[in-house]
């Protein structure tokens, strides 16, 4: 059976990557692609949304999925684990499903997954993300993310130490960890987390090269889970076993061939 997808936020970067995997994927097909100031009324008859918009426009667009007993797919950042709290009694009483993607990269969960693991070791840690100059919200998703799986890596050491915090030069806190935003030509997206202890750091960075096919696997494997989700998911770290750390929820169906991370360049480095 065919899964019928309204694509909100079709005619941006991120909506045109996703709208050509759907193309390109069986067992999915477009039925209506919207702008971000479309009628939402356009979603009525599919089977899943899939939420590309902007910031400001997204909460609207999950709404209006849930209301009308849709599973919704959500690649547009601004999502935090406070707003996506205000969400899931929402889907749990529909009786639908929500998945949220911070990154549809492999490489980024990935580097999101490394730091979170190292962050117990670590009393210092602050994040630097860089994105073109067109992006319009700060911090990225993928570093609220990223904090807050640093936070909850370290329930038990307590906060991050950031010193001056009260300085707006020191970025905004997210989960106790700083994060400095950059927004700027030649650039497409350039994550590092810093971590710090006596006599030494490890930074963790991770590049997006080339966002079609850096993002194309994470959304083949985000549309099969979401098609058939109940409840909110969060993260492709929650549908792909990175070995990492416990898993959030079972793996979609079928294999999936990641090659080598195309598209993306992700390293460690210890100083």
């Amino acid at each position: 059976m065919t899964t019928r997808v309204a694509l909100v936020g079709g005619t941006g970067k991120l909506g045109g990557i996703i709208a050509g995997v759907i193309d390109a994927s069986d067992g999915f097909e477009t039925v209506a692609v919207l702008g971000s100031s479309s009628d939402l009324a356009d979603i009525d008859g599919a089977d899943l949304v899939v939420d590309a918009s902007t910031p400001g426009v997204s909460v609207d667009v999950v709404r209006a999925a849930i209301e009308r007993g849709i599973n919704v797919l959500v690649g547009t950042s601004g999502w935090s684990s406070e707003r996506i709290a205000l969400v899931r009694p929402l889907v749990d009483a529909a009786g639908t499903g929500a998945v949220f993607i911070p990154n549809f990269s492999l490489g980024s969960v990935i580097g999101s997954a490394l730091a979170a693991a190292a962050a117990p070791h670590f009393p210092s840690i602050e994040i630097v993300e860089a994105h073109r100059e067109t992006k319009v919200d700060s911090p990225s998703g993928t570093a609220v993310r990223t904090a807050e799986l640093i936070a909850d890596a370290r329930a038990e050491a307590g906060p991050v130490s950031s010193p001056h915090v009260d300085q707006r030069a020191r970025g905004q806190q997210v989960s106790s960890v700083p994060i400095h935003s950059l927004r700027r030509p030649g650039v497409v997206a350039r994550q590092e987390t810093i971590l710090s202890g006596p006599g030494e750091s490890l930074t963790i960075v991770h590049d997006t090269v080339e966002p079609a096919l850096a993002y194309a696997p994470g959304i083949r494997v985000a549309l099969a889970a979401a098609r058939d989700a109940r409840g909110v998911i969060v993260g492709l770290d929650a549908l792909i076993d990175l070995g990492l750390r416990p898993r959030q929820a079972p793996a979609a169906e079928g294999p999936v061939d990641e090659g080598a991370a195309p598209g993306q360049v992700a390293r460690s480095t210890g100083a």
